[in-house]
Order: structure tokens, then C-alpha cells, then sequence
């Protein structure tokens, strides 16, 4: 699958104008902490490099990979804080390997908690 494949670059490279290619001009973002889905290629991408930003250190690794036809899922752990993160990435790709849709799912609560007031400052002080 192109796109995971490219989604994987991005995160070793943290190209922003990849990632900007890879998005869909209409991808949905669903955040473990905002209620109702981000939609669309601006939104998304403040979001998406912002938890790179938070959650891309040196403790970062994905841990397990499901794929599809469409799709996969990423399974994650870092740490923050003394904080273990473990979480997923759903990601859903069009025909042309961008992304349409992109949720996150995190746990534990102490997790959602720390990432919440993270990206909170992150995304005041970025945009």
C-alpha cells in the first residue's frame, strides 16, 4: 500500500510538504480528545503535525500493523512525562493512496489527560 508506505516516510522524515501531499483535500480527523471529527486537508494537518511535534521523540515506535484493502491500523507506544502512551492510528486511503480519514485512539486516561494539555499548547503556539 502506497500510502501507508508514504505515511510511514513522513514520519521518519517529518517532511511537512509530504505530508500535505499525502492528505486528501477532504480527510477527516478524529481526535481522542475533540468531540466532533476535524474535517478537511488544514485542519488536519495542523493536528497531525502537532502530535508528531508532541509524540515523535526518541521513545516513539509503532508496535504492530494491521492493513486492509483501504486502510490500516498502527499501533503505537511512547512516553511522556514518565507517562506510557499506547495508542492506534486508523487510517483510511482513497484510490490514489491519500488519506481520508485519520483517527486516533489513546490510552490510558493519565495518557489522554497529558496528550490533551500537549497539543492544547502546541496548537496555540504553532497556528
Amino acid at each position: 500500500m502506497i500510502g501507508l508506505q508514504r505515511w510511514h516516510g513522513f514520519i521518519k522524515s517529518q517532511d511537512r510538504a509530504e505530508l500535505w501531499d499525502l492528505l486528501h483535500p477532504d480527510v477527516v480527523f478524529e481526535s481522542p480528545v475533540v468531540h466532533t471529527p476535524q474535517r478537511g486537508r488544514d485542519t488536519t494537518f495542523k493536528y497531525l503535525t502537532s502530535a508528531t511535534k508532541v509524540l515523535g521523540g526518541p521513545t516513539f515506535t509503532y508496535v504492530g500493523e494491521w492493513t486492509g484493502e483501504s486502510g490500516a491500523v498502527l499501533e503505537f507506544t511512547s512516553e511522556i512525562e514518565g507517562i506510557t502512551i499506547n495508542g492506534v492510528d486508523i487510517i483510511t486511503f482513497d484510490a490514489e493512496d491519500r488519506i481520508t480519514r485519520f483517527k486516533v485512539m489513546v490510552r490510558p486516561l493519565k495518557a489522554i489527560n497529558l496528550l490533551h494539555r500537549l497539543m492544547g499548547e502546541q496548537l496555540v503556539v504553532r497556528f
